[in-house]
């Protein structure tokens, strides 16, 4: 396909690698039903987690899905997950949550120590074969305030979440990644990596032995409600339920305006490298770790489970890119930081949408019109939004306050400048950009 072009394998594919061993598929389509007792819109990881847990307590379920089960950000994350390690973490490099936020964030921290828990027990209790591992992850410092923000952070962040995370200078960091770019990092032990494609196949197969019926290609097109119910119109029908819950994260449209005002989609893109050598996969990320940097526009990078491929990831633009344009940018930002690598070749190229929200905190309530919703993984979405999918059934299940839950306080922010309409981001991710490469010259690395 792009065999002319230096930086592409023979084979290069514009599609996720995860694809290679599950793709989103749906040979028998479910008709939409006359009605049912919970609609979710959305069959992404909260989507699916919500209705597991309304279907095991004995409701009826529905998920209405735009495109295939699949086909949007769950299938393509880097599969990185932890117990709530970016809780707040705001594209400015600094925190979401104020200073006298302590005892919410100590919460939200409990509450996201939980969710970890909570994806463990789901892959054992339903045997998900998805390449999970808990192998620990590096936050790689940028540059050395990075690095102290960090030590103020680890001991309420050992303390509550228990994640292990400790310090490493910047010898310690080169031991566990061979890069010269970094000025040390954090070590957070209770981390992992997985396939998100096969745990969302896992994960699906489940919800359907559960008895959830998932509509594919039903992109909703209105909810309108009525005084003991909504009506819910899709493209394969209409539905009539007596709740509605809505999981669309970064795929949010225009037919909520409500939750297209609150949330702000993102573009993250990712390629894997063709198989590399035994040299350097023996030394590059020598213990098989997942890593994130520490930047306000951040990149994240790990070994593809069988350890013969690195999947590079992060925002390569902040406007439409095709699958080759992405690559390009992420090859270049890729040998900066491993020159080793500058021979190496991309085989495969993807995106998919994260919901950054105005807080960049996730959240769990309810719009004005009465539906309940889970949205928000601003990057994180693996651990966060199977959570708060399963955190949402248990507070319809046992009716209680949504803010028994941290991430139900508050209700999901809004600006009155924001309607949906993203054309700031060019803008605002390329001055970002700018602030990381700023910070970065005034901090110049040496082997």
């Amino acid at each position: 396909m792009a065999g002319h072009q230096s930086i592409f394998t023979e084979d290069f594919k514009a599609a996720p690698y995860w694809w290679e061993q599950w793709q989103p598929q749906d040979e028998l389509p479910s008709e939409v039903p006359p009605e049912t007792e919970y609609v979710i819109i959305g069959a992404g990881y909260a989507g699916l987690c919500c209705a597991l847990t309304l279907a095991q307590h004995g409701n009826q379920v529905v998920i209405l899905e735009a495109g295939l089960p699949g086909s949007g950000a769950s299938t393509l994350s880097g599969g990185q997950v932890t117990g709530g390690i970016n809780v707040g973490k705001t594209m400015s490099a600094k925190k979401g949550l104020r200073q006298s936020d302590e005892q919410l964030k100590r919460d939200m921290l409990l509450e996201a120590a939980d969710g970890y828990r909570y994806l463990e027990d789901l892959i054992a209790q339903h045997h998900i074969a998805c390449d999970y591992r808990q192998t620990g992850r590096l936050a790689a410092a940028w540059i050395p305030q990075h690095l102290e923000s960090w030590k103020k952070r680890l001991p309420l962040l050992n303390s509550v979440s228990q994640v292990q995370a400790r310090i490493l200078t910047r010898d310690e960091l080169r031991a566990e990644l061979d890069s010269p770019a970094y000025h040390g990092g954090v070590l957070i032990e209770r981390a992992g990596l997985l396939n998100p494609a096969l745990y969302y196949a896992g994960l699906l197969d489940a919800v359907r032995k559960a008895g959830v019926v998932i509509c594919s290609s039903s992109a909703v097109s209105r909810i309108e409600k009525h005084r003991a119910h909504y009506q819910v119109d899709s493209l394969r029908g209409s539905l009539n339920a007596r709740q509605v819950i809505i999981a669309t994260n970064g795929y949010t449209g225009p037919e909520m305006a409500h939750l297209r005002a609150r949330v702000v989609p993102v573009t993250s893109h990712q390629v894997a490298t063709e198989p590399l050598s035994a040299d350097l996969r023996r030394t590059l990320i020598p213990h098989q770790r997942g890593i994130a940097e520490t930047q306000r526009v951040t990149h994240y990078f790990r070994y593809s489970p069988d350890g013969s491929r690195l999947l590079f990831g992060g925002r390569a633009r902040f406007y439409a890119l095709d699958r080759q344009q992405s690559a390009r940018v992420l090859h270049q930002h890729l040998t900066q930081r491993f020159p080793q690598l500058r021979d190496i070749k991309i085989s495969h190229s993807w995106g998919g949408k994260v919901a950054v929200t105005l807080d960049y905190l996730p959240h769990i309530g309810q719009t004005p019109q009465g539906c309940f919703y889970a949205v928000g993984c601003n990057g994180s979405g693996v651990t966060m939004m199977s959570w708060l999918g399963h955190r949402l059934a248990r507070h319809l299940i046992e009716n209680t306050p949504l803010n028994a839950s941290p991430y139900g306080v508050s209700p999901l922010p809004g600006h009155p400048l924001y309607t949906g309409n993203t054309w700031f981001m060019p803008l605002l991710g390329s001055y970002y950009q700018v602030r990381d490469r700023l910070d970065k010259s005034a901090h110049p690395q040496t082997n």
